[in-house]
């Protein structure tokens, strides 16, 4: 092992721990109650539909992952695939994405806090800063040691999650599901890439492949796996909500008549005895909590692996020899974390991240095409996406439809991502790399005044 080199310590288990541990929190204990004020309780619906065109990326991602089982994830398999343009337009989007995830976690959790604990806004916000750190902390500390973490946080979430799910069965209102559909037939596809986010983190594992043991078989088993769970547990999870809440305090209850940022706690009165609001804001806290150190443990491999390729300063790239961790990617990664959650609305840059997460999950699907044509000798994965190129055809019209529902602002910032990725790439990385992606090759050897020639020995 060099000094550059990660160590593989991370099996089935806390692999799919991460996965689950960056979509458990907000798409549970905060969007809910945003769905349901656009479209009702046929957000149920908009759950599953999100989850049909994610599925698409996370068969692509789980193939290419295979093949290149290294840091980076999003950006190393598109600017494998398509270039260093797109792929330092990809991780830097992609980093900043899980960034502000992680610290709209920390932020939101507040909400829940508040509910439990004897604090005051302001003081709040200090609480969401120490816990940063911690993150930081536990993830400079090593890997093993932050997904067994992981691994115990998201278990018992789990279990938390299915006790409420159980007891709101038992007491919840069936009125409560009738009308099904108030917001239109076609609302649930724009409540469906409003929760889209929710299922941001199932391919997010990628960008830790390089310290997954057994990489060909605990990923693909890891993405698709953890997908499927969250499937079933956000339908069970959001019906307890619609079946327990008040339709008015869902649409109304939050600040200034704004749509609840406490859905599951909204009703939990009646769940344990009488003490569900706490039990419930405690889950919440500690799933937040865990959500935000799986953005950092994924999000910080981003600038490690742009560093590798020369496309970001040298410094990123090193690994501490004592923790055999990405030291300076994760300390840089916590100083953004802690500047967004002291200075920035969080919830709004939140919103906009959305946006190039769709962008991002349909170019994913674009770079298996680029993979597949282009027939690189090097591309040799075990695990292979079935039904190409129709399952990715339509993950990325799927995704091209969720963008037009998204709203201008968001895409105004997806479109602000993009333009700053490009100027990194301009600025810094196109002096020092010469790469063309999987895409050159086809182009390569496709000219326009000539026949397509076969590269086969």
């Amino acid at each position: 092992m060099t000094g550059d080199d990660l160590e593989r310590s991370l099996g089935l288990f806390p692999t799919m721990m991460i996965s689950m541990g960056a979509m458990i929190g907000s798409g549970i204990f905060v969007l809910p109650a945003l769905g349901f004020k656009k479209v009702g309780p046929a957000v149920i619906g908009a759950y599953v539909l999100a989850a049909v065109v994610v599925t698409p990326a996370a068969l692509s991602k789980a193939e290419m992952a295979t093949a290149m089982p290294e840091s980076g994830g999003t950006y190393l398999y598109i600017d494998r695939a398509l270039g260093p343009l797109f792929g330092t337009i990809a991780g830097i989007g992609a980093w900043f994405s899980l960034v502000f995830k992680s610290a709209f976690a920390l932020v939101g959790l507040g909400a829940y806090l508040l509910l439990f604990a004897p604090l005051s806004q302001e003081a709040v916000v200090f609480v969401a800063l120490g816990l940063a750190v911690l993150v930081v902390a536990l993830n400079v500390s090593g890997t093993k040691l932050s997904g067994s973490v992981q691994a115990v946080i998201v278990s018992l979430v789990v279990v938390g999650l299915a006790a409420y799910t159980l007891n709101a069965a038992v007491v919840g209102e069936s009125a409560r599901f009738r009308p099904f559909v108030s917001g239109g037939e076609f609302g649930v596809v724009t409540a469906a890439a409003f929760v889209f986010v929710s299922y941001a983190g199932v391919t997010k594992i990628a960008s830790v492949a390089e310290e997954v043991e057994n990489p060909s078989r605990n990923l693909p088993l890891a993405m698709l796996g953890s997908l499927a769970l969250m499937v079933v547990i956000y339908v069970a999870v959001v019906a307890a909500v619609v079946a327990l809440a008040d339709p008015t305090t869902l649409k109304t209850g939050g600040p200034g008549g704004t749509a609840s940022l406490t859905p599951m706690a909204d009703g939990a009165g009646a769940l344990f005895g009488g003490v569900g609001v706490i039990v419930i804001s405690v889950v919440a806290v500690v799933a937040l909590t865990s959500m935000a150190n799986a953005g950092v443990l994924s999000s910080s491999r981003f600038p490690l692996a742009m560093s590798r390729d020369s496309l970001l300063p040298p410094g990123l790239r090193r690994i501490d020899r004592r923790f055999k961790t990405p030291r300076n990617a994760v300390v840089l990664t916590g100083v953004v974390l802690v500047g967004l959650i002291a200075f920035v609305p969080v919830i709004e840059l939140a919103k906009l991240a959305s946006a190039f997460q769709i962008l991002v999950f349909s170019i994913i699907n674009v770079a298996l095409v680029a993979f597949r044509e282009a027939d690189v000798p090097g591309y040799d994965p075990d695990f292979i996406a079935p039904g190409y190129p129709y399952v990715q055809l339509f993950g990325v019209v799927g995704g091209g439809v969720f963008l037009t529902q998204i709203g201008r602002l968001p895409l105004l910032g997806a479109a602000g991502i993009i333009a700053g990725g490009a100027a990194v790439y301009v600025g810094y990385g196109r002096s020092r790399t010469d790469r063309t992606g999987a895409l050159g090759a086809i182009l390569d050897r496709r000219p326009d005044d000539g026949p397509v020639v076969s590269h086969d020995d």
